[in-house]
């Protein structure tokens, strides 16, 4: 099932003509990466010491397509359509956010013994409006990406919220995000007014 089949509302997603030409992007680009750097701080949640969560919407995933399309150079349109294709699932629809989790560990050996203890941290990770239950992710929807001895340093979230959820969101309740795991615990309970203002927005 694509992210977009469960969802009842769909947002604006990026469309070919709404990206700039790679001679435009060239021009623009110290510019745009600036805005887009700054715009993510405010989407970034750090759950413990090596788990981070980033919040996509629009800007962040066309930063991600414009960014693609110049390091490989695509300017063919069917090029262009693959890339949209690629990463407009991850744009918002409006009563979900969704997220892109990094586990980050420095040491090569740490990292790799980390990993093999993390098997499933995908599944396990929550949000909560206040007063409500916890949503749980729905995790890498396009391709699996745990084996049987490790899970993956990267994995795509996507936490679907109830009506009653994104409007006690958009009313002022409080948001809360975090990780329940055998070998990792953490919350950001609750998040900063500033992730939690930046997030509502992704909501219809």
């Amino acid at each position: 099932m694509t992210p977009d089949a469960m969802t009842t509302t769909t947002m604006p997603k990026i469309t070919r003509d709404s990206l700039m030409t790679l001679e435009a992007y060239a021009r623009a680009r110290n510019d745009f990466r600036a805005k887009v750097l700054e715009h993510k701080k405010a989407r970034a949640v750090r759950l413990g010491e090596h788990v981070t969560l980033l919040f996509e919407d629009e800007l962040t995933v066309r930063y991600q397509v414009q960014e693609m399309l110049r390091i490989e150079k695509t300017f063919e349109e069917s090029g262009i359509q693959d890339e949209l294709d690629a990463y407009n699932p991850l744009v918002p629809d409006g009563r979900n956010f969704k997220a892109t989790m990094m586990i980050e560990y420095e040491d090569v050996e740490e990292r790799r013994t980390a990993l093999a203890m993390l098997k499933g941290i995908e599944d396990k990770v929550w949000v909560r409006a206040e007063g409500s239950p916890k949503v749980w992710a729905i995790a890498d929807e396009d391709l699996e990406r745990e084996n049987e001895e490790k899970t993956s340093s990267v994995h795509f979230l996507r936490f679907e919220l109830t009506k009653e959820m994104a409007e006690a969101l958009k009313y002022g309740v409080a948001l809360a995000i975090g990780v329940d795991h055998p070998n990792y615990t953490a919350a950001a309970d609750p998040v900063s007014a500033g992730t939690r203002a930046a997030l509502v927005k992704d909501l219809a």
